[in-house]
């Protein structure tokens, strides 16, 4: 009788582990869904509405930016709040989307200048670091919207999802050695692998649909290793302040920033063969 007892503990033991392990699927698709209808809304607008969209998001990811590495621990208060700093980046960032010239882009140092009392002293290079890239991810948004057009916007958002959402999936399901244990300790080899298989069969899709040239095969996985570097960056800032999401606005997902972490690498990338006239043009 012990043995069946204990047999049936075991296997009570992994079924709830099987629950436990995507107990955080519902909330995370029904977020999921309404992310998804922001975030065409976003894509498909353009002018004033994507920039001040653009901009709206940014200045959450700073709030959160700020409360991670430093008002978020009563010890390192300031009287600045970062309700503040979010609203401070999202202004700049409006001017840096709206105004002439190459002068605005000197605006980033408004929020970097105004968040450093209020930063803890370990977690200053780290807060100057991402609000470059913060601010850099949303130029580089509306930059490629108007330069190269939707379907490449598309393509590129396209492939982050893909890789996100395989690597959810298969890692969840295959399990096995992890990829950077140290700082993202629930990313696996099966999951970064299947991200990449993603950003190459979208790739390969569009080719075979005559929307884009052979180029996208080499660039789309890159543009996913760039979006996996980017989530991992976030989570090397989170276990450095002992944080687990960068906020709970987000059922399922955390914060603004956990939700856009990989988009922002992904776009920098993408930002930056632009500007090297490397980004492939999708459906021209």
């Amino acid at each position: 009788m012990t043995g069946e007892g204990s047999k049936r503990d075991r296997l009570r033991g992994a079924l709830q582990r099987g629950r436990d392990k995507w107990a955080d699927l519902r909330p995370r698709v029904i977020s999921g869904a309404v992310l998804v209808v922001l975030g065409l809304a976003l894509l498909l607008s353009s002018g004033l509405w994507l920039r001040l969209g653009v901009s709206a998001v940014i200045g959450l990811m700073m709030w959160e930016l700020a409360r991670l590495t430093g008002w978020r621990h009563a010890e390192f208060h300031s009287p600045r709040h970062p309700v503040l700093i979010g609203i401070l980046a999202g202004l700049v960032m409006l001017a840096m989307l709206v105004l002439p010239g190459d002068w605005p882009m000197a605006l980033a140092l408004v929020p970097m200048i105004a968040g450093w009392p209020g930063t803890h002293e370990h977690e200053r290079p780290a807060y100057l670091l991402l609000t470059l890239a913060i601010l850099g991810a949303g130029y580089a948004l509306v930059v490629i919207r108007e330069a190269m057009g939707l379907p490449t916007l598309l393509w590129v958002v396209g492939t982050v999802v893909a890789a996100d959402i395989l690597g959810y999936f298969v890692g969840r399901r295959l399990g096995g050695p992890r990829f950077w244990p140290s700082i993202s300790p629930k990313k696996t080899w099966s999951g970064t692998v299947a991200g990449w298989v993603g950003a190459l069969v979208l790739a390969l899709v569009l080719v075979l649909a005559g929307q884009a040239g052979w180029a996208v095969l080499l660039v789309g996985p890159l543009l996913a290793l760039a979006g996996q570097f980017g989530d991992i960056a976030e989570s090397w800032l989170k276990r450095r302040v002992g944080a687990k999401d960068s906020s709970d606005l987000i059922p399922g997902h955390g914060g603004v920033m956990d939700r856009f972490d990989a988009m922002a690498g992904a776009l920098l990338l993408a930002l930056a063969l632009l500007m090297a006239n490397l980004l492939p043009v999708i459906g021209g």
